[in-house]
């Protein structure tokens, strides 16, 4: 693989905490990152905004100014992670669909590849920058944009299942599945705006636990226990 677009649950980089950052968590990955780029591996990201706040979070305010509150997590998020990455010794740039003053820059494809071939690891902030989109479509939606080879999504779960595995012990998890499948069944792992996304534009995903040993690594190597996602 060439470049990859990593996607990274919200909840996931608070850890055990639930909420916030979990610093190891976050050294753990940029770590991770760092061993792709220095296999020649061109490597964007995207975080959820979980950690912090979901658009369906309040049912008493208007459902745009939620999905607004979930966007601007997503860019605290990835001003921080990044900010851990240059820490463990990689450079980085994060980009936003609308302006955010001097923190983040202004999202073009052209921007975003140039910084990549660079050997900048780029975060994209603020989602798709509209409401009603969640970060799993926005994900997608740069993977597609960048022309990335898969997709990986790390999740605080370690793959797709049939059922809830939070809440069904008996829950059955898939080794492979087919997008098709994804959206037929209506396994909600992955949003089915994303879903269809993935379908017309033929871009495949790996989904993983974000907790798991040098998970990120294993995924790119062959050594994958997550849900191959095939289109």
């Amino acid at each position: 693989m060439k470049r990859v677009l990593l996607k990274l649950s919200g909840e996931a980089l608070a850890g055990d905490k639930k909420t916030g950052f979990d610093e190891s968590t976050c050294i753990r990955v940029a770590e991770q990152v760092k061993k792709l780029t220095e296999s020649g591996i061109q490597t964007a990201i995207v975080t959820g905004g979980g950690n912090f706040w979901r658009g369906r979070t309040s049912e008493t305010i208007d459902r745009v100014k939620a999905d607004q509150i979930g966007m601007l997590a997503t860019v605290m998020n990835c001003i921080y992670v990044s900010d851990i990455f240059r820490y463990v010794g990689m450079k980085t740039e994060v980009f936003t669909p609308f302006v955010c003053g001097a923190f983040t820059t202004l999202f073009g494809k052209d921007k975003a590849v140039e910084a990549l071939e660079a050997g900048k690891v780029i975060f994209f902030a603020g989602g798709t920058g509209h409401p009603y989109f969640s970060t799993d479509t926005g994900a997608v939606l740069r993977a597609i944009e960048i022309e990335a080879d898969t997709m990986l999504l790390a999740k605080a779960v370690d793959g797709i299942y049939d059922s809830d595995p939070k809440v069904n012990p008996e829950a059955k998890k898939y080794d492979e599945i087919s997008i098709q499948e994804i959206i037929d069944k209506k396994l909600m792992a992955v949003d089915l705006t994303a879903s269809i996304m993935c379908l017309e534009n033929k871009m495949p995903m790996l989904v993983f636990g974000l907790n798991g040993e040098n998970s990120i690594v294993k995924s790119i190597t062959g050594i994958f226990t997550g849900t191959k996602v095939t289109v």
